[in-house]
């Protein structure tokens, strides 16, 4: 979530609200009449209340959601199109691993949209951090730094072709000081879990100063190709219609494993590196 995408007009956004709105209604039923069986919805919810996850059971969480999306006048950063290539997959995954770069106005439909299972949120800004968590306290988010900054993609691109360290074959993200792309420094808990969704919404990428999203897409790459086992592991990708995000994309997560595009989003579903023909130089595509 970027934070000149934080404020939007409200002018014809009242359908995509509705929308939305509708679309986590949808799983909330789909998710109660599956837990219920032979039992009526009412026994479901009340099934559901009774066993809290970090103080918050699936069935609060997507009924926050839902209030909160119904009565609100901002809409998430993406629209309706783009949110559901998403939610074709969560439906099909969850519960699942769900990783988010950013935390923002569209935070709580992620979250509701993976009941049962885990989505952490990742977010530059700790003062962010901190508003967003006082108004939904039952999403999973850390404060994260990166090393790049926008002005440096270039330069980040011809690192990585010199240094052995980011190379397909060798690369690793815990610790890769060496590797200006790998995202170190960030909670065990982003290296310690095999995500099966990356949604890459952030960091900022708007001007020279702001890290970019370089080191993201290069990241994810490299957690996709690390994956133990034959599940691929879908990359969502916003934005792409800027230089940086489309030249990454390219690079790191191929256009061959592009399985659609919708607006500004791109989806990525990528094989672990077992099933991919290695190279020993730098090229992952």
């Amino acid at each position: 979530m970027k934070r000149d995408d934080r404020q939007f007009p409200t002018d014809g956004r009242g359908l995509s609200l509705i929308a939305i709105a509708g679309l986590i209604a949808g799983v909330i039923l789909i998710s109660s009449l599956v837990k219920s069986g032979d039992n009526s919805l009412l026994c479901s919810i009340a099934k559901s209340r009774s066993q809290p996850i970090n103080g918050f059971s699936d069935m609060e969480t997507q009924l926050q959601a839902l209030v909160h999306y119904a009565t609100s006048k901002t809409t998430p950063q993406q629209n309706f199109g783009e949110i559901s290539v998403t939610y074709d997959v969560l439906k099909k995954r969850n519960p699942c691993n769900f990783l988010v770069f950013g935390l923002g106005y569209d935070s709580r439909l992620w979250n509701a949209l993976n009941p049962q299972g885990k989505t952490l949120f990742l977010e530059e800004d700790p003062k962010w951090v901190d508003i967003v968590l006082k108004g939904a306290p039952n999403l999973r988010a850390h404060a994260v730094k990166y090393r790049t900054q926008l002005k440096e993609a270039d330069a980040l691109l011809n690192h990585f072709r010199t240094e052995p360290s980011c190379f397909p074959s060798n690369a690793y993200l815990r610790g890769n000081d060496r590797c200006k792309l790998a995202l170190t420094g960030f909670p065990d808990e982003f290296y310690d879990t095999e995500w099966d969704l990356i949604m890459i919404d952030a960091p900022r990428g708007y001007f020279p100063e702001a890290p970019g999203r370089m080191a993201a897409i290069y990241s994810a790459a490299v957690m996709a190709r690390n994956r133990n086992g034959s599940s691929v592991t879908h990359v969502f990708l916003h934005d792409v219609d800027r230089k940086v995000e489309k030249v990454f994309a390219t690079r790191f997560l191929c256009k061959k494993y592009l399985v659609k595009s919708v607006g500004r989003l791109w989806h990525f579903a990528i094989p672990p590196a077992d099933e991919i023909t290695s190279h020993d130089g730098p090229r992952f595509c």
